[in-house]
């Protein structure tokens, strides 16, 4: 499949998706939605694909969603943001989710490790993208930024979710209620980010960590991902319940069960096919 507005490309199992406008900061515009779109569902449907990054090329992540034409809404009468497309169906008509919420859900709901390789700015709905992701390893330049109440807004894309669950509701009600900028050595304190490397060891490094997950058991990663999604809100009865489903799941890679009792008894390291 070809891209125009990103770039998607695979270092044996670890699938790279970058976010490729660097000349507005990898905003999100609908050629960005629907590509990133497709590209979380190739990463998804093949098999070889074990884990994903997502990145933003040049010096930004992703500064959020594009505004751009703003000024002209404005000496127009609107209030500067992006016109909704108008609804051409019923389904449509009652979506309750809007572009922000799919945007959050469609990194939420990819059943893969996905790691967020922060290159540089990542802002409202770019900052939510990265809060979505599995791990974030960031770059030095890495910086955050919630930005939402400077535009008037409340928090959407998923971020009244993410961040107070990364790093806690007074930390996550200083970053929206002062909307300040959060450098890597403080987002690496208080939990925005797991690593930080230099800028120019960021994607190999990001790679790096795919593949340590992806050394292991394919369908125990992602059934681990579903139990920590599942179960960081469940009651304890709740969380032990699903726990023992899931250990079904990944069971049913039978091939795999053989060989890590094989790697573990003959001292070697494990090959997985998730078979």
């Amino acid at each position: 499949m070809s891209y125009e507005a990103i770039l998607y490309e695979t270092r044996g199992p670890v699938a790279i998706i970058t976010l490729n406008r660097p000349e507005r900061l990898n905003a999100i515009g609908q050629a960005v939605r629907e590509e990133v779109h497709q590209a979380i569902e190739e990463a998804r449907a093949d098999d070889g694909v074990r884990a994903a990054i997502i990145t933003g090329a040049g010096k930004g992540f992703c500064s959020g969603a594009d505004l751009s034409g703003g000024a002209a809404r404005l000496a127009a009468g609107g209030d500067g943001a992006p016109p909704r497309p108008a609804a051409t169906n019923m389904s449509d008509k009652l979506d309750e989710d809007g572009w922000v919420g799919r945007w959050a859900k469609r990194f939420a709901y990819f059943d893969k490790p996905l790691i967020g390789a922060i290159n540089g700015v990542a802002a409202g709905a770019g900052m939510s993208m990265a809060l979505a992701c599995d791990v974030r390893i960031g770059s030095t330049n890495a910086r955050f930024k919630t930005v939402f109440v400077e535009r008037n807004l409340s928090p959407d894309s998923g971020m009244s979710y993410f961040l107070p669950r990364i790093v806690g509701y007074s930390r996550a009600a200083d970053l929206v209620f002062s909307s300040r900028a959060v450098g890597a050595e403080e987002a690496l304190r208080i939990g925005l980010l797991d690593r930080v490397v230099e800028p120019e060891a960021l994607i190999d490094e990001a790679v790096k960590m795919g593949e340590e997950m992806a050394q292991w058991p394919p369908l125990a990663i992602r059934m681990a991902k579903r139990v920590l999604q599942r179960n960081q809100d469940a009651e304890l009865e709740d969380a032990l319940r699903y726990e023992s489903v899931a250990l079904g799941f990944a069971r049913k890679a039978a091939a795999d069960t053989r060989e890590s009792i094989a790697a573990f008894a003959e001292k070697r390291k494990g090959v997985y096919t998730g078979a």
